[in-house]
Formats: C-alpha cells, sequence, structure tokens
C-alpha cells in the first residue's frame, strides 16, 4: 500500500465532523456525506505546487514555490520552466506564490503573481504583473507593481493568495512574517494586512483609506483590511461579491472570515491561538468590541490553505458550499453555509497537504498535493 497515509486521529476532530476512510494515490474512492467521488490524478513531477489558473485554452498555469512556473496539458503534460520568472526568495515558506489571469486575458494575456522578493534587508511579498507567451514559454513585460513597504528578515508567512474583484481591482493578501506580528495592527505597515489594487498597482479611489484627513495618522492606501496573520486561501463570495479569506492561527485559532473594507480581524490582539510549544494565551481575548469576528475557527489548527466556493454542476449537492485545504491534517473540508454562517463541516481526508483548491471551468474540483508534486481532479465516482 504505497504512499499510505493513516487517518487523522479522532481524538482531534472536532465533534459532529463526518471523516471518509485514508485514500492511496490516484485514482481513489472517497466516501462522503453525499456519496462516492473518484479522486484522479491529472499530472503528477511538481516540486512543491503552489496555485493554478486555468486557460482558455484548457491548460493549466501552475507556479512552484522554488521559483518556476509551468504549463500542465489536458492528458497532464508538464511543461518545462517558463523563461522570465523574477529570482524569488525561494526559503523556509518564501518562494513564487499564488498566480491569477487578469479579467481581460483572453485579448491581454496579462497574468499577475506574487512572490518572496528578495531585499538587500530580507525579503518582502511582491506582486507582478507580465503577458504570458504560452508558445514561447515564457513571460514577457514582467513589471512589479506592488510590494510590502516591510521587508523583514526571516522565512514565514508571506501570505499570499490573490483575487480580482467584480470591478477588476485585485486584492492581495499580506502575512504578518511571523516574528513582526505586532505590525498586523500598525496601519502604516503592509504586514498583516489584505490589500486592494489596481492592476497598474494604483490605488482605488474607494479604499477605506484613500482619502485621510489632513493631519492624521497616515495609513497606507492599498490596505483594504487589517489584523491578518498569514492569509493562504481567498475567494469571492458568488453572490454578493464580498472577499471570503482564511488565516492560519499559531496553536490554534484558524479562522475563516468575511473580509470588509477598513475592518480589523485581530491579530495577534484578539485571537483564539496560542503560543507554540509553552501554549499560553496570545493578546486579551477571543472578542472585542472593534473587532470583526471569524465566521469559523479551527481548534486544533488545521492548516488550511487554498479555497474555492461551488457553484457548478458536477456536483449538485455541493452548490453554495465552500471547501477549503488543509496542510497539516492533509484533507479537504467542505463548509456548508446558511445566512452566512457555517452550520456544519464534512472533513475529506486526501492523506496529502492540499496546498491550492480550484473550480476549475468544467465544474470539477481541482486540487494541488504539494506533498507529492501532484494536480488532482475530484470526478463523480
Amino acid at each position: 500500500m504505497k504512499g499510505f497515509r493513516g487517518l487523522v486521529s479522532a481524538a482531534v476532530l472536532a465533534a459532529g465532523v463526518f471523516v471518509c476512510g485514508p485514500v492511496l494515490a490516484a485514482d481513489a474512492v472517497l466516501r462522503t456525506e453525499s456519496g462516492q467521488v473518484r479522486l484522479v490524478e491529472v499530472a503528477r513531477g511538481l516540486d512543491t505546487p503552489w496555485s493554478m489558473a486555468f486557460l482558455p485554452d484548457g491548460r493549466l498555469l501552475l507556479t512552484e514555490r522554488p521559483g518556476r512556473m509551468r504549463l500542465v496539458g489536458a492528458d497532464g503534460t508538464v511543461s518545462e520552466p517558463l523563461a522570465g520568472v523574477p529570482e524569488v526568495h525561494a526559503r523556509g515558506q518564501g518562494g513564487l506564490l499564488d498566480v491569477a489571469l487578469s479579467p481581460d486575458f483572453a485579448t491581454d494575456r496579462t497574468i499577475v503573481f506574487s512572490f518572496a522578493q528578495p531585499t538587500a534587508a530580507g525579503a518582502r511579498t511582491a506582486v507582478a504583473r507580465a503577458r504570458l507567451d504560452a508558445e514561447a514559454l515564457k513571460l514577457d513585460d514582467v513589471k512589479v507593481i506592488f510590494a510590502q513597504n516591510e521587508d523583514p528578515s526571516g522565512n514565514h508567512h508571506w501570505g499570499s493568495r490573490l483575487v480580482f474583484d467584480r470591478e477588476g481591482r485585485l486584492f492581495v493578501t499580506l502575512g504578518d512574517r511571523f516574528h513582526s506580528r505586532d505590525r498586523a495592527q500598525a496601519l502604516d505597515s503592509h504586514l498583516g494586512k489584505i490589500v486592494r489594487i489596481d492592476l497598474d498597482g494604483g490605488v482605488p479611489g474607494d479604499n477605506p483609506f484613500a482619502r485621510q484627513a489632513e493631519g492624521a495618522a497616515k495609513a497606507q492606501p492599498e490596505i483594504w483590511s487589517w489584523g491578518h496573520r498569514n492569509v493562504q486561501g481567498a475567494a469571492l463570495h458568488p453572490l454578493t461579491g464580498e472577499l471570503w479569506a482564511h488565516e492560519h492561527g499559531p496553536q490554534g485559532g484558524d479562522e475563516l472570515n468575511r473580509v470588509l473594507p477598513g475592518r480589523n480581524y485581530g491579530w495577534p490582539v484578539i485571537t483564539f491561538g496560542r503560543e507554540y510549544v509553552v501554549g499560553t494565551r496570545i493578546g486579551e481575548g477571543t472578542e472585542r468590541a472593534d473587532v470583526e469576528p471569524p465566521i469559523k475557527q479551527w481548534t486544533p489548527s488545521i492548516a488550511p490553505s487554498g479555497m474555492a466556493f461551488y457553484t457548478g454542476d458536477v456536483f449538485p449537492q455541493w452548490k453554495g458550499n465552500v471547501f477549503v485545504g488543509a496542510l497539516k491534517f492533509q484533507l479537504l473540508a467542505r463548509l456548508v453555509l446558511e445566512d452566512g454562517k457555517v452550520v456544519h463541516e464534512e472533513r475529506l481526508d486526501i492523506g496529502r497537504r492540499i496546498r491550492d483548491v480550484r473550480q476549475g471551468p468544467d465544474g470539477h474540483l481541482w486540487l494541488l498535493d504539494e506533498s507529492d508534486g501532484r494536480v488532482l481532479r475530484l470526478d463523480p465516482a
């Protein structure tokens, strides 16, 4: 039983959560609450895949954290690395991160991608835009359009997910860089923030801090929300168009949030998490009047990464559900929503670290298996 990973211990699973049996490798069948589904291997041989985007011609554009971007064909063929990717700080959790197509990709061939950008002092999360030449396997006209205004040393908590809103503005999630966590509450810093920018890097006029009173303490105008730890999953709600995101807690306290403009999400002052190893409380409590409470929090931590609202027809029983990948618990969480609240969770034990979750244009759910370097797809069994 090559590649077998045992079930996550039932002792650490929340009460009432359904868990299916352990999964092996390709084309395994998962038992779910609403029937069986098949886990299909589409491609393999990747090195720490981080993100994927679907091209109009059916190919996948993928990032690998060490600093490579590749195309994957419908037959699973993996291309050589694309030329033109800038140097990345490929250490610890850093490297080449998210990738997304511009809303007008069909005509402008523009993509955006986030990465840990090396600097003289350390590194910072940055976003670049480029024109994709898929046939020549290269990026042209690469330009950095945003970079955090601080570049501390260290190799943790870069974020970073990229989501275009319905107006074509770009949300960028930014980590607190671990040792600089107090800066998540500082509005003069990009650390621990979600920012919103134009595709050219400009500041949208309706950002909450785009216009500030003279003499006031200046907030960074790109900031949309603050008090975040390390957001590695984000998506637009299909009905409201609002940004939803989840973030890693430390020892407990992973959060799913509805991200509203100009709101504080608490880290590291208001949190369900605890200090690593010693387990002592962090901050002043789990709620405060001026802090947005999470829609859901996970304790113990599942280490969430990747997120998608399901709107397809392949799995009609899952319409409107949120799917969240998990690294530590190596699973796919299905969250049922009612009136903006999570009313049920089902955990599908994949047995691998799931880095990204996407709904494809075919209506299937697609996953990136970081453990074995694979692209996976869920099909009806």
